[in-house]
């Protein structure tokens, strides 16, 4: 019987460990639990889009995920949430990124808390702080996939992503 999660694995992210940027989607999908690799399908191949338009090269980014194991249908958010953010939280610790992005709305309710509804809409083109990292935000990849209008929003968001990270680099120069 299963919990919180209804997991056959425990997928943490993929991508350089010690790269500068991390990226944090909610949750692995079916396909990425099922065959133990991360980030695939359709969110893969949007991202991957996104971040070729916006000139940011695959090795520089890590991907994880908010849930470090594919939801079952239905599922307490709040608890599950709850209970990953911790691990978020350490590998924020551990591999000390210089800048933050997250995905769509489950990760932006997840890490503000104290905000009511903490939506993409409104969170998106400013710039916060995690554990003393700057992080923003965009829409999720799979929604830009069902909604072709916001590709253009998400290709600018990944452009400011790395602007920010070259002003946080010339910084440290």
């Amino acid at each position: 019987m299963r919990t919180i999660q209804a997991a056959d694995r425990v997928i943490w992210g993929e991508g350089n460990p010690k790269a500068p940027l991390m990226m944090i989607l909610d949750n692995p999908g079916a396909r990425e639990d099922r065959e133990g690799n991360s980030f695939l399908c359709g969110t893969r191949e949007t991202l991957q889009f996104g971040m070729r338009e916006a000139g940011i090269d695959v090795n520089d980014v890590y991907v994880t995920y908010l849930l470090k194991c594919r939801p079952m249908r239905v599922y307490n958010k709040p608890e599950a949430r709850a209970a990953c953010l911790p691990h978020l939280q350490q590998q924020l610790f551990q591999k000390q990124p210089l800048v933050l992005f997250g995905f769509g709305n489950v990760v932006a309710e997840a890490i503000f808390t104290d905000k009511e509804s903490a939506s993409v809409k409104e969170l998106r083109g400013s710039w916060y702080e995690l554990q003393g990292t700057p992080i923003s935000f965009t829409y999720h990849p799979l929604a830009v996939r069902r909604r072709p209008n916001l590709l253009r929003f998400f290709v600018e968001d990944l452009k400011a992503l790395k602007e920010k990270w070259k002003e946080i680099q010339l910084g440290r120069i």
